[in-house]
Protein backbone atom coordinates (compact mmCIF):
# COMPACT_ATOMS: atom_id res chain seq x y z
CA UNK A 1 0.00 0.00 0.00
CA UNK A 2 1.47 3.62 -1.13
CA UNK A 3 2.06 5.89 2.16
CA UNK A 4 -0.18 8.84 1.51
CA UNK A 5 2.14 12.14 1.46
CA UNK A 6 0.99 15.33 3.95
CA UNK A 7 -0.17 18.35 3.15
CA UNK A 8 0.87 21.39 5.61
CA UNK A 9 0.11 24.69 4.78
CA UNK A 10 1.62 28.01 5.70
CA UNK A 11 -0.26 31.46 5.08
CA UNK A 12 2.20 34.15 3.88
CA UNK A 13 0.87 37.74 4.53
CA UNK A 14 0.06 39.83 1.40
CA UNK A 15 -0.70 42.50 3.49
CA UNK A 16 1.15 44.01 6.94
CA UNK A 17 -1.52 43.03 9.89
CA UNK A 18 -3.62 45.58 11.83
CA UNK A 19 -1.54 45.70 14.68
CA UNK A 20 1.66 47.30 12.52
CA UNK A 21 2.39 50.29 11.86
CA UNK A 22 1.92 49.74 8.51
CA UNK A 23 -1.04 48.04 8.74
CA UNK A 24 -3.03 47.61 5.12
CA UNK A 25 0.16 48.32 2.78
CA UNK A 26 1.20 45.20 0.53
CA UNK A 27 4.31 43.34 2.06
CA UNK A 28 5.39 41.93 -1.02
CA UNK A 29 6.08 38.64 0.01
CA UNK A 30 5.43 36.77 -2.64
CA UNK A 31 7.86 38.48 -4.56
CA UNK A 32 10.46 38.26 -2.27
CA UNK A 33 10.50 35.02 -1.79
CA UNK A 34 10.17 34.45 -5.80
CA UNK A 35 13.20 36.73 -6.15
CA UNK A 36 15.10 34.85 -3.12
CA UNK A 37 13.98 31.96 -5.43
CA UNK A 38 16.18 32.47 -8.28
CA UNK A 39 12.99 33.60 -10.32
CA UNK A 40 13.70 36.76 -11.55
CA UNK A 41 12.14 36.30 -14.69
CA UNK A 42 9.07 34.97 -14.04
CA UNK A 43 8.60 38.32 -11.95
CA UNK A 44 10.12 40.43 -15.09
CA UNK A 45 6.76 38.59 -17.15
CA UNK A 46 4.45 39.58 -14.35
CA UNK A 47 5.58 42.97 -14.76
CA UNK A 48 7.44 43.69 -11.28
CA UNK A 49 10.65 44.80 -10.30
CA UNK A 50 12.90 42.11 -8.47
CA UNK A 51 11.53 43.91 -5.02
CA UNK A 52 14.58 44.23 -2.22
CA UNK A 53 14.53 42.27 0.24
CA UNK A 54 14.35 38.97 -0.62
CA UNK A 55 12.36 36.57 1.33
CA UNK A 56 15.02 33.85 2.35
CA UNK A 57 12.94 32.22 5.18
CA UNK A 58 10.21 33.15 7.60
CA UNK A 59 9.18 32.89 11.11
CA UNK A 60 6.62 31.04 13.11
CA UNK A 61 5.98 30.41 16.51
CA UNK A 62 6.05 26.24 17.49
CA UNK A 63 9.92 25.54 16.98
CA UNK A 64 8.75 21.86 17.52
CA UNK A 65 5.78 21.39 15.46
CA UNK A 66 7.69 23.27 12.65
CA UNK A 67 10.82 20.95 12.97
CA UNK A 68 8.50 17.90 12.68
CA UNK A 69 7.12 19.30 9.91
CA UNK A 70 10.22 20.53 7.49
CA UNK A 71 11.75 17.17 8.72
CA UNK A 72 9.18 14.98 7.30
CA UNK A 73 8.64 17.17 4.01
CA UNK A 74 12.56 16.64 3.61
CA UNK A 75 12.02 13.03 4.13
CA UNK A 76 9.33 12.70 1.30
CA UNK A 77 6.36 12.20 4.17
CA UNK A 78 4.66 15.61 3.27
CA UNK A 79 4.75 18.76 1.28
CA UNK A 80 4.58 22.11 2.51
CA UNK A 81 2.17 24.37 0.17
CA UNK A 82 2.93 28.31 0.95
CA UNK A 83 -0.30 30.16 -0.03
CA UNK A 84 -2.30 33.49 0.24
CA UNK A 85 -6.06 35.11 1.03
CA UNK A 86 -6.99 36.27 -2.10
CA UNK A 87 -9.39 39.20 -0.38
CA UNK A 88 -9.49 39.27 3.54
CA UNK A 89 -8.05 36.59 5.90
CA UNK A 90 -10.55 33.89 6.44
CA UNK A 91 -13.44 35.49 4.53
CA UNK A 92 -11.97 34.40 0.99
CA UNK A 93 -10.35 31.94 -0.86
CA UNK A 94 -6.77 30.84 -1.13
CA UNK A 95 -4.20 31.36 -4.01
CA UNK A 96 -1.67 28.73 -3.42
CA UNK A 97 1.94 30.37 -4.13
CA UNK A 98 4.56 27.99 -3.78
CA UNK A 99 5.21 24.00 -3.31
CA UNK A 100 8.03 22.49 -1.44
CA UNK A 101 9.12 18.81 -1.08
CA UNK A 102 12.12 16.40 -0.10
CA UNK A 103 14.04 17.32 -3.67
CA UNK A 104 13.17 21.55 -2.59
CA UNK A 105 15.30 20.97 0.24
CA UNK A 106 14.16 23.45 2.74
CA UNK A 107 15.21 23.68 6.34
CA UNK A 108 14.39 24.84 10.16
CA UNK A 109 16.41 26.56 12.19
CA UNK A 110 15.49 26.88 16.09
CA UNK A 111 15.41 30.66 17.01
CA UNK A 112 15.82 32.50 20.07
CA UNK A 113 16.18 35.94 21.69
CA UNK A 114 18.94 36.25 24.74
CA UNK A 115 17.38 38.26 27.23
CA UNK A 116 14.15 37.55 25.47
CA UNK A 117 14.92 40.70 23.57
CA UNK A 118 14.44 41.62 19.84
CA UNK A 119 17.67 43.35 19.78
CA UNK A 120 19.85 39.71 20.50
CA UNK A 121 18.75 36.80 18.16
CA UNK A 122 20.31 33.56 18.27
CA UNK A 123 20.22 30.79 15.78
CA UNK A 124 21.31 27.45 16.45
CA UNK A 125 23.60 26.21 13.72
CA UNK A 126 22.11 22.55 12.04
CA UNK A 127 24.42 19.85 12.45
CA UNK A 128 24.76 15.92 13.20
CA UNK A 129 25.40 16.45 16.54
CA UNK A 130 23.73 16.91 19.88
CA UNK A 131 26.25 19.50 21.34
CA UNK A 132 24.88 22.37 18.25
CA UNK A 133 26.90 25.55 17.45
CA UNK A 134 24.54 28.37 19.29
CA UNK A 135 25.21 32.03 16.51
CA UNK A 136 24.97 35.13 17.35
CA UNK A 137 22.67 36.98 14.94
CA UNK A 138 22.58 40.92 13.29
CA UNK A 139 19.29 41.52 14.03
CA UNK A 140 19.09 43.62 10.64
CA UNK A 141 20.29 40.78 8.89
CA UNK A 142 17.92 38.46 10.47
CA UNK A 143 14.82 40.88 9.56
CA UNK A 144 16.85 41.57 5.83
CA UNK A 145 16.48 37.43 5.54
CA UNK A 146 12.72 37.74 6.50
CA UNK A 147 12.06 40.54 3.82
CA UNK A 148 11.64 42.78 6.31
CA UNK A 149 13.46 46.27 7.28
CA UNK A 150 14.95 46.30 11.04
CA UNK A 151 11.86 48.37 12.37
CA UNK A 152 9.36 46.70 10.39
CA UNK A 153 10.72 43.60 11.67
CA UNK A 154 10.80 45.05 15.28
CA UNK A 155 7.22 46.17 14.67
CA UNK A 156 5.92 43.04 13.45
CA UNK A 157 7.65 40.80 16.07
CA UNK A 158 6.60 43.23 19.01
CA UNK A 159 3.97 40.85 20.85
CA UNK A 160 5.48 37.46 20.24
CA UNK A 161 6.31 35.31 23.47
CA UNK A 162 9.75 35.41 22.92
CA UNK A 163 10.56 33.51 26.25
CA UNK A 164 9.33 30.34 23.54
CA UNK A 165 12.14 29.20 20.70
CA UNK A 166 10.37 30.43 17.20
CA UNK A 167 11.19 28.28 14.13
CA UNK A 168 12.99 30.05 10.83
CA UNK A 169 11.73 27.73 7.83
CA UNK A 170 14.55 28.55 4.88
CA UNK A 171 12.70 28.57 1.30
CA UNK A 172 16.43 27.78 0.09
CA UNK A 173 18.50 25.14 -0.22
CA UNK A 174 21.80 27.15 -0.48
CA UNK A 175 21.08 29.37 2.91
CA UNK A 176 21.67 28.79 6.68
CA UNK A 177 22.37 31.01 9.68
Amino acid sequence: MKQRIKTYRLVISRFFPATHPRAGEHTFFREKIMAGLGKHEKLRKECFQVPKPNKLHTIRKNYPLWKKRIDEVNSGKAILVLYEWAGLPYRSKTRELFRFDRDSEIGVQKLSFFGFNLNFPRAIKPGESSTNEVLALIPSNLAHNDGLSLQDFKDWFKDYDLSEPLAIIHFTKNYRY
